[in-house]
């Protein structure tokens, strides 16, 4: 079974922050732009936003956008 789209997505910003591609700090593009990028519904961008979120690398600001956080993967 393949992995899903929302998991490809998570695992592809993960690894963005992992290499220090996303630094601390970095803001994410914005779901319209993760959407035409990675060719997946908004559905897809916020699922894999809310992995992101749950495991501690991002932290959305209301209004303001989605940033990398300091904790690296671990």
């Amino acid at each position: 079974m393949s992995e899903a789209a929302y998991q490809q997505v998570a695992r592809d910003i993960r690894e963005q922050i992992s290499c220090g591609q996303l630094k601390p700090g970095d803001k994410l593009p914005s779901f319209a732009a993760l959407c035409e990028h990675y060719d997946v519904s908004n559905t897809v961008i916020r699922a894999a936003m809310l992995i992101l979120k749950a495991e501690g690398l991002i932290d959305g600001r209301q209004g303001k956008g989605v940033y990398v956080t300091n904790q690296q993967p671990g």
